[in-house]
């Protein structure tokens, strides 16, 4: 007689049953707010001369045709991603998604989980956070709308479910946990602090939200590291705290008001902490100022540490990039700095981010990144074994640097015929010397010794 298999005690049954449960509220709480999104965008190209090849040889080629080699031709690229519904105002409804899905679209059309089909206009897309806000009509008050959660309170080992239409199969959950919080990187320099998830996230997951044991959106799932192309457990959120704010900026005006500063900030290696005696200091290395920013006007200098930024530290430079990018023009914000060995707290008011002044490296205070000479380096550039003095690397374009004729390469020995022996003394020289005052430096170039043009600081 055939074994029967064992039963499972009642206990197990119910427990696995009351999990099934509820892994199917949350799907049922979810799946009818994410929409899968057909995106359509108008890209242009230039003919190829072979793009013409049939014809060519059978007469002259006419000109006025939209395919003549040589003449630009538009075509209209199709993609496919997710969306989380975020928001209804009257009869308008709002979907969040990234950047990379729907943030340059032409066209797009938003399918609902019911099946249900609208035109989707896009009312803002930003490549720094990498998430866009595309709207559509309807008078139907039932299309369900998803709850947000706190994204603050998540932590490794959670419970999460990904939504979305991996590969074009809509209304997919997988689940998974929290790997990880607060990691950076990613694609196209994002500034997010990324939830990690092993929850299955594929091509066509993008812009779908990732949810808690609550149905409660807490990311919207952006990328994936992957040596296949597909998923590998490595899938990455963004916040859904980094967005709240920005979805309201999208919906006032279509973009992020995002607070600037005025700096440049480094994440500076172990060397050139070393050489500045922070080595066991956590923060960011302001190692450039826009001079007339609001970080010039506050009192901000090149080699300034930041370690805190209202009393909260500072743990990276994304931190901080993501923090001064969330407050407000005409927010005043207090700095601690390290400078010299002394501890300062700098008072600023921040203005908007204007993406064309922070582009324009004219006013960008020295206008270069100075290292410190290591015993490496003297070697590699065939310098003198007691060489001192700054090693010029990273010279802007159009910069007072730049202006002054400084090159990459150049070693700086003097400042105001004031001698230089390490980065800490440079960046020291260079705060003695008083706005509205002449500046120059004496560099070691091919070993010559030569003055740089004056400037005024």
């Amino acid at each position: 007689m055939p074994v029967a298999a064992p039963e499972i005690s009642a206990e197990a049954g119910n427990f696995l049953e009351a999990l099934q449960n509820a892994n199917r509220a949350v799907a049922a709480a979810v799946l009818p707010s994410v929409a899968t999104l057909d995106v359509f965008e108008t890209r242009t190209v230039e003919s190829s001369p072979l793009d013409g090849f049939p014809w060519f040889f059978f007469g002259r080629p006419d000109g006025n045709r939209e395919d003549a080699p040589g003449r630009a031709r538009e075509y209209e690229a199709e993609g496919l991603g997710s969306g989380v519904i975020i928001r209804r105002e009257g009869n308008t409804y709002y979907l969040l998604t990234n950047h990379h899905v729907a943030g340059t679209a032409s066209r797009i059309r938003v399918k609902l989980y019911d099946g249900r089909e609208f035109s989707g206009t896009l009312i803002g897309g930003d490549e720094r956070k990498d998430i866009a806000l595309v709207s559509f009509e309807s008078d139907d008050t039932s299309i369900a709308v998803a709850r947000m959660g706190d994204s603050d309170l998540v932590q490794p080992g959670d419970i999460v479910f990904a939504v979305g239409s991996p590969l074009g199969y809509v209304s997919s959950l997988t689940q998974g946990v929290v790997s990880a919080v607060g990691r950076n990187g990613g694609p196209n320099g994002n500034i997010n602090d990324f939830i990690q998830t092993d929850a299955a996230i594929n091509q066509g997951n993008s812009g779908g939200p990732l949810v808690n044991i609550r149905g409660e959106v807490i990311g919207i799932n952006s990328w994936i590291a992957s040596s296949s192309g597909g998923s590998m457990g490595l899938g990455f959120s963004i916040p859904i705290n980094n967005v709240k704010q920005a979805i309201d900026d999208f919906i006032a005006g279509g973009k992020i008001n995002y607070g600037w500063l005025g700096v440049q900030l480094l994440q500076a290696d172990r060397e050139i902490l070393e050489s500045m005696g922070l080595e066991n200091v956590t923060g960011a290395l302001a190692s450039q100022v826009f001079l007339g920013s609001p970080a010039d006007k506050g009192g901000f200098l090149p080699g300034d540490y930041v370690t805190a930024l209202n009393g909260e530290a500072v743990r990276s430079v994304d931190q901080l990039v993501r923090d001064v990018g969330d407050l407000r023009s005409g927010d005043t914000a207090e700095f601690t700095v390290l400078r010299g060995g002394e501890t300062l707290t700098l008072t600023v008011r921040i203005d908007a981010r204007d993406e064309e002044l922070v582009a324009d490296s004219s006013n960008l205070w020295p206008g270069f990144l100075p290292y410190e000479l290591t015993g490496e380096l003297r070697e590699r550039l065939d310098l003198r074994a007691n060489q001192k003095g700054v090693l010029v690397t990273n010279v802007m374009p159009k910069s007072p640097a730049a202006v002054m004729g400084l090159q990459s390469g150049d070693v700086v020995v003097q400042v105001n015929d004031r001698s230089v022996d390490s980065l800490t003394e440079f960046y020291a020289q260079l705060a003695g010397i008083p706005s509205g005052k002449e500046v120059w430096f004496t560099v070691l170039r091919e070993g010559h010794e030569l003055s740089t043009i004056r400037f005024r600081r």
